[in-house]
């Protein structure tokens, strides 16, 4: 299969499209700002301090990324189409500063998965492994929408399409529920 991956200059130009979310976010700066404007003064001083969603390979800003997602999952709409060979995802809010952050994840974990640069966070789901191993059998597509980004991907690979819809299906259950699915989840796997 050859592999379609939306790059690093087609990646810059959607998230120039969306704004600046990319540079505003990926700065400390522009972090701070948003993530002010979304939880308060307080809340960026304690996103550091976050264990489970501090991974062995995370930035500050992802961590902080994670945060606010969760912790304003009810301004998220999800909606996942299960293709025969993949998913289309489409994940928006009306938050513009909340919107920032979510293309800023989307475009850095579609990155990560293409560096195979595992973050390892202790919330992460066991479907990610199948991803992180296999990222050159991934066609990966990404579409700004009026209010967030879709994307879709599919694969020839019987194991990473499903890996790919069961990973759909749990972030729109993160986005639904927030740090509850979280910990059931995580539950579930210790048992």
């Amino acid at each position: 299969m050859q592999k379609r991956t939306v790059g690093l200059v087609a990646l810059g130009a959607v998230v120039l499209i969306a704004g600046s979310a990319f540079v505003g976010v990926r700065s400390m700066g522009g972090m701070h700002n948003t993530m002010s404007n979304l939880m308060g003064e307080k809340m960026i001083h304690n996103v550091i301090g976050t264990p489970m969603l501090n991974g062995v390979d995370t930035q500050d800003h992802e961590v902080a990324e994670l945060r606010a997602m969760f912790e304003n999952h009810k301004e998220l709409t999800r909606k996942v189409e299960n293709l025969p060979d993949g998913i289309r995802t489409v994940t928006e809010t009306d938050n513009p500063d909340l919107r920032e952050l979510l293309v800023s994840h989307v475009a850095g974990m579609i990155q990560r998965v293409d560096d195979k640069r595992d973050p390892q966070i202790p919330i992460q789901s066991q479907t990610l492994d199948v991803l992180f191993e296999n990222p050159e059998a991934l066609v990966t597509e990404i579409e700004m929408t009026a209010t967030g980004i879709a994307v879709v991907q599919t694969s020839d690979d019987p194991a990473v399409v499903a890996a790919l819809q069961t990973h759909a299906a749990e972030v729109s259950d993160l986005a639904a529920r927030g740090m509850q699915s979280a910990h059931e989840a995580m539950q579930a796997r210790n048992h």
